[in-house]
């Protein structure tokens, strides 16, 4: 099957239009009450691995309906006005969903190089399940 546009040309215009930050400079915007971490792993990756501590946790699956204020899942703190700093395990799936949601008018919105492996590598919080 020849695909129209893969993954590597759907990576690469994303990352053309959208904005990336650090896990450092995630971590010092996160500080600010105008800007939210969203972790769009799957729940088994938070489970497994961790989580970053008062990050909205956003399935990649359900993004675009928790956005749009017509879905019935829509989610209000997506309405909020706030900063989005959206986020994955390496940095991939945060990029298209970063650019899919600037893509649907959510702005201002960014994502984190790297991912959750890049911010714990950073020696940045993680929070794990057992230490609740």
């Amino acid at each position: 099957m020849a695909m129209k546009k893969g993954y590597k040309a759907l990576l690469q215009e994303a990352n053309a239009a959208i904005k990336a930050v650090s896990p450092q400079e995630a971590y010092r915007l996160a500080q600010s009450p105008d800007h939210v971490l969203v972790d769009i792993r799957d729940p088994r990756e938070l489970e497994r691995d961790g989580r970053v501590p008062g990050a909205l946790h956003a399935p990649r699956g359900m993004l675009e309906f928790w956005i749009d204020p017509e879905s019935p899942y829509h989610k209000p703190i997506l309405a909020s006005g706030k900063t989005f700093v959206f986020f994955c395990a390496g940095g991939l799936r945060s990029a298209l969903a970063t650019k899919t949601a600037q893509d649907m008018g959510l702005e201002p919105v960014m994502h984190i190089e790297g991912g959750f492996g890049a911010w714990r590598d950073a020696g940045l919080a993680v929070e794990r399940k057992d230490q609740s």
